[in-house]
């Protein structure tokens, strides 16, 4: 079986948006997470390009919690979180897919913060959020947010731990 893996990100009704190959690092019945080479290319169906990524990055998908995590790594160190709110991934011996629901949270510059709220309030009515997935976008949104702060699984080092995995430059 190879390592490597195809990560799809989809829209709500299960239109294509985005998506890239990773190499597989770790997968549990619950969760997998892989590592995203420098100069990956991404393809944004959504914006009908392809973007070159010029960094690492270790992304952790989740196939019970509402969220996505991608560490950019930079010279060994995190140097950006970006945590996606989502329904749960899916995966498959090929490939991890899951639904975009435009509510991110961001460190940056050590400051966590909510983006793309407006996004999301255009997708609801793009998309025909029912209210249900609203409401639970944004207690997903709050459950996370307590997460980290708590320094709950994966933002108690578990990310950390594979910056070794990264080849050197």
């Amino acid at each position: 079986m190879s390592n490597q893996i195809t990560i799809k990100a989809l829209k709500y009704g299960n239109h294509k948006h985005y998506e890239w190959t990773s190499t597989v690092l770790e997968r549990t019945d619950t969760y997998i997470i892989v590592l995203s080479e420098y100069g990956r290319k991404l393809h944004h169906h959504t914006k009908q390009k392809v973007f070159t990524v010029n960094n690492w990055s270790i992304e952790f998908f989740s196939f019970d919690s509402w969220f996505t995590v991608s560490a950019d790594i930079m010279d060994g160190l995190i140097h950006q979180f970006y945590c996606n709110i989502n329904e749960p991934a899916k995966s498959s011996p090929h490939e991890v897919t899951f639904v975009d629901l435009d509510l991110d949270y961001v460190r940056r510059q050590g400051e966590w913060l909510v983006v793309d709220e407006d996004e999301f309030l255009v997708n609801a009515v793009k998309f025909a959020y029912p209210d249900s997935l609203i409401q639970q976008a944004r207690n997903e949104l709050e459950h996370l947010r307590q997460r980290i702060q708590d320094n709950k699984f994966p933002f108690d080092g578990t990310i950390e731990r594979f910056i070794s995995c990264i080849p050197e430059q």
